[in-house]
């Protein structure tokens, strides 16, 4: 749950000082004001607070849990279906919030820079156009697919949620598109990138996929 207390106790552990109590309010004010978007149906808190939960399940396989914490939060803070570099504003604002909470302060002089790039680049992660190269990256992706290896109710809605937010597209051009997105993924060798994930949801995630695409097939 995307509570403001979970906010604030994640930046504590990345070292954010007490003189950005402010700028840390402000910044969840945003984000959840954003999450909150009337265009949105399944990019919204809901999905990230089902992301935090995978997290709480997974975050042992981590290097930086704080940082696949943060990237989560953030990935989806600008989401618009008609735009194509929202990974690249919702990492900006991240990297943002990182500077003006002065984020890692108690650390040496090169980790912020470090910090700020490491969470740019898990953003940057879930555009899912290639796969994701460190032990961070796949977590975090992998939590961004978890979706696909959701009980069949929960996926379905998953899809009405996603048609919705592509309302403005015609039918047969989505139609064609998402079987694309999807067969994208069924056709890798493994839809997840770790064990855990791999041993949890991938069999489900197939299944999922391909009852999808018979859909569409059938639409």
């Amino acid at each position: 749950m995307l509570t403001a207390r979970r906010w604030l106790e994640l930046w504590i552990r990345l070292g954010a000082t007490r003189q950005a109590d402010g700028v840390l309010a402000d910044a969840y004010a945003g984000l959840m004001e954003r999450l909150a978007e009337k265009h949105r149906h399944y990019h919204t808190a809901h999905h990230v607070g089902e992301c935090l939960a995978h997290l709480d399940s997974a975050g042992r396989l981590c290097e930086h849990a704080g940082e696949v914490e943060l990237a989560l939060w953030f990935h989806d803070a600008i989401y618009n279906p008609r735009a194509k570099d929202n990974e690249a504003q919702s990492a900006a604002w991240a990297v943002r919030v990182m500077q003006d909470a002065a984020v890692p302060a108690n650390m040496g002089s090169n980790v912020p820079a470090e910090s700020r790039a490491r969470v740019h680049g898990l953003i940057m992660a879930t555009c899912h156009d290639a796969l994701p190269d460190t032990p961070d990256a796949q977590v975090l992706v992998d939590i961004d697919l978890a979706i696909l290896g959701a009980d069949a109710v929960r996926f379905d809605a998953y899809e009405s949620e996603v048609r919705a937010e592509y309302a403005f597209v015609p039918d047969f051009l989505f139609r064609r598109t998402r079987k694309k997105i999807l067969r994208g993924f069924l056709d890798r060798p493994t839809i997840y990138s770790t064990r855990y994930f791999q041993e949890k949801l991938e069999k489900k995630a197939r299944e999922n996929l391909a009852r999808s695409l018979a859909k569409l097939d059938g639409a």
